[in-house]
């Protein structure tokens, strides 16, 4: 129960980075609604895309721009770069370990990502 709590704040935390972003550039940009908030979110970010949208759907009926905004999650595959043999992979599937040649000299090129994609208003 402590650990789903624990996830649940980080994901809270986020969503209120997010929400305070949103505010700014609405007031920068004089929107009255936000209705839509596209969001690209990696593989291996560490975020819950269920417990995200909980968090945003909980949040954002506290905000004035954004009471009723829906949350879009776009996922972005996690791929790894192998600088022995110089090929790209899925992480999820493969893991730290080129699955080409073996080596362990690999790093992760993509999907750690939290990006604010697009914020649709009226």
């Amino acid at each position: 129960m402590e650990e789903r709590k624990a996830k649940k704040m980080h994901e809270l935390g986020i969503v209120f980075h997010i929400i305070k972003t949103i505010e700014r550039i609405g007031e920068e940009n004089r929107l009255n609604t936000v209705t839509e908030v596209t969001l690209e979110l990696g593989e291996v970010s560490g975020v819950i895309p269920g417990e995200l949208n909980d968090c945003w759907n909980w949040a954002v009926k506290k905000t004035g721009l954004m009471n009723e905004a829906k949350l879009l999650i776009e996922k972005i595959p996690a791929l790894t770069f192998c600088e022995s043999c110089k090929e790209t992979y899925g992480t999820i599937r493969h893991g730290r370990i080129c699955p080409y040649c073996g080596s362990e000299m690999t790093y992760l090129v993509q999907g750690n990502e939290i990006n604010l994609k697009e914020i649709k208003a009226c």
